[in-house]
């Protein structure tokens, strides 16, 4: 990505502290599986180590350090029965999920030859997770339960664990990223309108204002022609464009994706979200000719960015290319009621990784419908199979909510007057599809991603504390 992000997962155990004057043979098998565990956590994230905490003391301890690091997510390894407050005093003053992992060490007793210490340190679960989600449900803290099993692998344990910390990644990326607003949202697309102020104390997202004015003389100072050789080549190599392409054609092209990369640098943006709506002549009309694939290079690295001025859907991008490693802006086209599957598409930018059923396209034309001035289209070719859907909407008093669905796109024939489009299939059928996703008001625009992600999103939204209407899946 062009600005990286890692996000910080606060890591630590419990053990009940009575047992280990008692039971001494149980300090080095904690310790042994505290350290195996720790090594589960992947390296995606950056790990804060709270240690084994068997007092309240050593559990105040942690909890200093993972506020002063400001972390993403929390997840606790129960290693025995412990009582609450090895746990509370970690979180109290924290807002982020608790993941409590209720692992035991071996698959099934051997009965006849278990002692107390090897039921406590190996084959202890579940007595003390319902003692531990009644104190988070009274202090107010969100959770989640993860049940496996050490020996043999699980699986399952792992995947889940890999799922919340990518979930995580979503809310360090909106927290140290900004979000660039150019323009203003498109004329009467009252939807899309959104409170800045109110998008920060909610959603943790900064948003920087930029005037077109600028962004026209952004590449005025790249002069660096293997720079600009190099992208131009990397523009070729991600469409194929109508007529055929060489680098003197995408010459300025690439002179404004090297200056917006170097932009999005400068101003740590994670997202964008742009309209112009002016005369689109000259410096502007060149641009503003070029802006559709520019962005898409963008995107194709990490940083989403939405047409029409849509931040909301800027957000869902992000999300999806966050968690999913795709994330295209849509909405809904059209409905073929013969085959019972929904049109969605947008023109404009897209994002070159979910183009898997072939390689992009990029074409002029002498108008863009609804829009100002003309100039290079891109389409944009998801595959066949599983597909999910995001968007972000609000409520009459601001508050964020998503609206997801997962579905499977099928075979058959598209528009080809140059925008992405998908024909998707989903379980309840189209007709109803379209009244439970309007129903829920989502906005008229949604991320679309590749293969089935609405259990990661219920993780990002509990991270994010808003809530998720599922559509379908």
């Amino acid at each position: 990505m062009l600005v990286e992000t890692k996000a910080r997962v606060g890591v630590f155990s419990i053990a009940l502290q009575a047992y280990l004057p008692q039971f001494p043979q149980l300090v080095p098998e904690f310790k042994a599986q505290y350290e195996a565990f720790k090594k589960t956590i992947p390296d995606t994230v950056e790990l804060i180590d709270g240690g084994m905490v068997t007092t309240k003391e050593q559990s105040q301890a942690a909890g200093d350090k993972f506020r002063a690091a400001d972390v993403d997510l929390v997840i606790m390894q129960l290693l025995t029965y412990a009582t609450s407050y090895n746990m509370l005093p970690a979180v109290r003053d924290l807002n982020v999920p608790v993941v409590l992992v209720n692992v035991q060490k071996l698959k099934a007793p051997d009965y006849a030859n278990t002692d107390t210490p090897k039921w406590l340190g190996e084959l202890y679960a579940c007595g003390a997770v319902g003692e531990m989600v009644a104190d988070l449900e009274r202090a107010g803290k969100r959770h989640a339960v993860i049940t496996g099993v050490v020996e043999g692998g699980d699986p399952e344990v792992q995947k889940e664990i890999e799922d919340w910390c990518r979930a995580a990644q979503v809310r360090r990326r909106f927290r140290d990223t900004n979000l660039a607003q150019i323009g203003r949202p498109y004329p009467g697309m009252m939807d899309l309108y959104i409170d800045e102020t109110n998008l920060y104390h909610r959603m943790f997202v900064y948003t920087k204002q930029f005037d077109w004015e600028k962004m026209w003389a952004i590449a005025d100072d790249i002069t660096d022609e293997d720079a600009i050789r190099a992208k131009a080549q990397d523009i070729l190599d991600t469409f194929e464009i109508e007529g055929g392409g060489t680098i003197e054609k995408v010459w300025d092209m690439a002179r404004y994706v090297v200056a917006f990369e170097q932009w999005v640098k400068d101003e740590q943006l994670g997202l964008v979200a742009s309209h112009y709506d002016g005369f689109a002549q000259g410096v502007a009309g060149k641009l503003d000719s070029m802006l559709i694939p520019a962005f898409s290079m963008l995107i194709k690295q990490g940083t989403a960015c939405a047409v029409e001025g849509d931040i909301k859907v800027a957000m869902a991008m992000s999300i999806l290319k966050t968690i999913a490693g795709t994330g295209q802006l849509s909405e809904m086209y059209s409905i073929d009621f013969n085959e019972d599957i929904c049109i969605i598409g947008h023109s404009g930018s897209g994002d070159a990784a979910i183009s898997q059923a072939r390689k992009p396209t990029m074409k002029i034309v002498p108008v863009f419908h609804g829009k100002t001035g003309g100039g290079y289209l891109t389409q944009f070719y998801p595959p066949v199979g599983d597909v999910t859907y995001l968007a972000i909407t609000q409520d009459r008093d601001g508050h964020f909510k998503f609206v997801a669905a997962e579905g499977v796109n099928e075979e058959g024939p598209i528009f080809t007057f140059g925008d992405t489009n998908m024909r998707t299939r989903f379980t309840c059928g189209a007709r109803e599809f379209v009244n439970r996703w309007s129903e829920a008001g989502p906005t008229h625009h949604m991320a679309a991603a590749v293969g089935r992600h609405v259990d990661t999103i219920l993780k990002v939204a509990k991270i994010l504390d808003i809530p998720c209407e599922v559509i379908t899946r």
